[in-house]
């Protein structure tokens, strides 16, 4: 069955009406390049898994209703209680909206901020859906990090949706000059009963010897559809320590692009994914190693139950020349529930001869020794699942990098992991 198409005159008529502005010629030139080519399908290799119809659909409703926008007014409330509970310097997307940061963000703290329409720059906007997104940018934030940073910078992305379909864009760039240090929370959110298109575009630029952990938090209503692109370079001796958090939506794409272009770089990214009933979540990594010395290493779990789906696909390509690569990647699933499906793809593509590269992925269910160990000792079978499934997941929660959304990134995995567990038995009282 052909997947429906991206109405490009609707989406046209909705970029005309958008008052004219510094971003202007780059919402043209996306325009142009997505009528040439399209929001991906099921045919192309990277997107065979992860049907985009929904993100059409919604957009197109949008754009056929003249692509209103919903006032960011209705998300204060909401965004006091996100921001009040990790304490960091806070930027925030309400609606696709940029507010004004209520810190100095002028650069005496070691964080100076702009707008998109403050500062224009040409967008580089190398992928379809960042493509939709420059088109329907409202603003963007530019972020300058310098010297030691003393408490976190988050920048919390939140979209609320009532009565119609909606579509919200947000991109930030953030360029962390040398010999800096800081931590970074990104924090991905919603709520609303109408059907939500949520695009969103980071780039993440680390300076030679630089020091970054950054942490990304997605909890957006099962209702709502996100795709995100994150894009990091990395100089000389620099280190980044990332970890992801998928908990929510209905349909989540994230894609992470690494380019190691300088010897000494660092960096370990890892992330954690809980989907239940009727929910997919698609992780696809590339990690570009273009010179040695240089180390990548990522570990992804999952946890699944209901009717689900996941993918995971990583990739690391070692070039020609980059000698003294290590490089590695690990995969690890779990599934509660004989519905679950998981596609997992590690992928490895070397082309120097001095590396260190490793990659394996693995797919079961909860150990029936262990389970009765536990039994033995007292536990009934829902708690000793509960012991288990908590026990996989804690790891990848206690290196979540930054110290102050530790707290919060475990509460909220908690409070997941017991709906996905109440969730397996009811199905088994059913059954």
């Amino acid at each position: 069955m052909k997947q429906a198409s991206l109405s490009i005159e609707g989406l046209r008529s909705v970029v005309e009406a958008l008052p004219p502005d510094n971003l202007t010629p780059a919402r043209e030139a996306a325009l142009a390049h997505l009528g040439e080519h399209g929001i991906p399908t099921l045919r192309d290799e990277d997107w065979k898994y992860t049907d985009l119809s929904p993100v059409v659909d919604i957009s197109n409703r949008w754009l056929t209703a003249g692509g209103g926008r919903q006032s960011p007014d209705t998300l204060l409330a909401r965004i006091d209680e996100i921001t009040g509970s990790i304490d960091a310097n806070w930027l925030v997307v309400a609606n696709g909206v940029v507010l004004d940061p209520t810190f100095p963000a002028d650069g005496g703290n070691g964080v100076q901020v702009a707008k998109f329409s403050d500062a224009p720059a040409p967008l580089v906007f190398e992928r379809p859906l960042a493509d939709f997104n420059a088109a329907l940018l409202q603003d963007g934030l530019r972020v300058r990090i310098s010297g030691t940073v003393g408490k976190p910078v988050g920048i919390l992305l939140i979209d609320q949706s009532d009565g119609d379909a909606s579509v919200s864009q947000a991109w930030a760039e953030i360029d962390v000059d040398a010999n800096s240090a800081v931590e970074l929370i990104e924090y991905h959110v919603s709520q609303g009963n109408a059907d939500h298109y949520a695009n969103s575009v980071l780039t993440l630029n680390v300076g030679a010897n630089a020091d970054v952990r950054h942490v990304r938090i997605q909890n957006r209503s099962t209702r709502h559809v996100q795709t995100g692109r994150t894009s990091v370079s990395l100089g000389r001796d620099s280190r980044l320590d990332m970890a992801s958090y998928d908990l929510g939506g209905g349909l989540i794409r994230n894609d992470i692009d690494v380019d190691l272009s300088q010897p000494g770089a660092d960096i370990t990214f890892n992330g954690l994914y809980l989907a239940g009933e009727g929910q997919h979540i698609d992780n696809h990594t590339r990690v570009d190693h273009r010179v040695g010395p240089a180390t990548s290493a990522q570990e992804y779990r999952g946890i699944l139950n209901g009717n689900c789906r996941c993918v995971w696909n990583g990739k690391a390509i070692v070039h020609e020349g980059a000698d003294g690569t290590d490089a590695r990647q690990a995969n690890h699933n779990l599934l509660l529930s004989e519905k679950a499906e998981i596609d997992a793809k590690p992928e490895l593509e070397i082309y120097a001869d001095d590396v260190k590269c490793a990659h394996g992925t693995t797919v079961g269910q909860l150990d029936e020794r262990s389970l009765f160990y536990l039994r033995t000792r007292g536990l009934d079978k829902r708690h000793a699942r509960q012991v288990l499934t908590h026990a996989f997941a804690a790891d990848l929660v206690s290196r979540a990098p930054v110290d102050a959304a530790r707290s919060t990134v475990s509460a909220i995995v908690d409070a997941r992991l017991a709906d996905l567990i109440e969730a397996e038995f009811a199905e088994e009282l059913v059954s």
